[in-house]
């Protein structure tokens, strides 16, 4: 048996008695490993008992999970290398381990800290959000025959799950047990369309209708085409302007990379219908930038050609979401989906509130960012 047999025969005892609370280890033999502590507690994965280490770095936590003989072999590389103690806590005693500078291993043990064991963490499945046996994912060219995402569409589904993900959250706080009314503007091909659609009607059950506005008629008539071969009933297609559309019923308004201001149309029509919620993902920021283009600017941020595209792409969607509070929502901006898989990232979110807004307030707050950075108007004030 090795020096630190006993506290792995501690361990394997805790654990096959049922009495195991939790294991630390603590004084780093050196600053320099930058790793004060390591904790180490029961996990279930698969059905079958593991321990998992949470590596607690002064920067970040990493963890990782190991099977109890392979915890026990790095439980003692980190007593060797990197640590001078060690702590094993059951309900029936704590059982104290430290390390001499010569390596001399010594035992205590004490009445017990705790009195009930910590929760077993189990292994989650991720929540299903896209039924992959749907047909609409291969009429859209997302998956294969065999109901396998196709390479090439990669990214596209990742940017769907998440999409749904963020829905998911936002839902949240909304009444679905009435019917919703939701409309998406500037739909294109209506991969969202479709998936926000499968996700709330038939794996949900709530009872929403979703109309896409899309201006291009080709892509109207083929996403009416598979909403029909889906089995969609509740989903339509119109090919109209933005501008255009009168419908005052709108509960979840949704504008994903509506290109420029007419991103400030659907937000404009999400304003009159008083939506309960305001999905943006803005797209092709021109208005600002053309409207301050010869324009001298002070900020040495400006200077250069890449820094004053995205300046002016977060000066654009600031005011939208400032006009957005005038109109007492709560607002929040975000990363939709790593830049690695879409530049166009950014979600702005604007939630129905009762809380009355300060407007003077953000009217001055308006007005400061368009006076220092030359602006005469944005777009979106004009259409209020």
């Amino acid at each position: 048996m090795n020096e630190f047999g006993q506290l792995f025969q501690a361990l394997k005892e805790a654990i096959s008695n049922d009495n195991f609370v939790k294991l630390t280890l603590s004084k780093p033999i050196s600053k320099s490993f930058n790793l004060p502590n390591v904790y180490v507690r029961l996990v279930n994965i698969k059905n079958q008992k593991q321990l998992q280490f949470t590596y607690r770095y002064k920067t970040n936590d990493q963890t990782k999970n190991y099977t109890v003989d392979e915890a026990c072999e790095e439980l003692e590389t980190l007593l060797l290398e990197k640590f001078k103690a060690a702590t094993l806590f059951t309900l029936e005693s704590d059982f104290l381990v430290m390390i001499s500078k010569k390596k001399k291993v010594s035992y205590r043990t004490t009445a017990p800290s705790f009195k009930n064991k910590l929760p077993e963490i189990h292994d989650k499945p991720k929540e299903k959000r896209i039924n992959l046996s749907s047909s609409y994912l291969q009429f859209l060219g997302i998956t294969d025959k065999n109901n396998k995402v196709i390479p090439k569409m990669a990214d596209k589904y990742r940017q769907i799950n998440k999409y749904l993900e963020v829905i998911e959250s936002l839902i949240a706080s909304l009444d679905m047990n009435k019917k919703l009314q939701i409309v998406d503007m500037g739909s294109g091909k209506g991969y969202l369309t479709f998936a926000l659609y499968d996700y709330l009607v038939n794996l949900k059950g709530y009872n929403v209708s979703i109309t896409g506005i899309e201006l291009r008629e080709y892509l109207v008539d083929y996403c009416n085409d598979i909403a029909k071969k889906s089995g969609f009933d509740q989903l339509n297609f119109i090919a109209q302007r933005i501008q255009e559309y009168d419908n005052d019923k709108i509960d979840i308004l949704i504008a994903l990379h509506a290109c420029d201001t007419a991103t400030d149309d659907a937000i404009y029509k999400g304003l009159m219908a008083k939506s309960e919620l305001i999905i943006c993902a803005p797209c092709c920021h021109k208005q600002v930038r053309q409207q301050v283009k010869g324009r001298e600017q002070e900020s040495p941020l400006l200077k250069y050609g890449i820094f004053k595209e995205r300046q002016f792409e977060m000066i654009t969607d600031t005011i939208r979401a400032l006009i957005l509070e005038k109109f007492n929502y709560n607002t929040k901006v975000f990363e939709f989906i790593s830049s690695e898989h879409t530049h166009k990232n950014v979600m702005l979110i604007g939630s129905k509130s009762s809380k009355k807004k300060d407007i003077e307030s953000i009217d001055k707050k308006i007005e400061s960012l368009k006076e220092l950075y030359h602006i005469d108007h944005h777009y979106l004030e004009t259409l209020l």
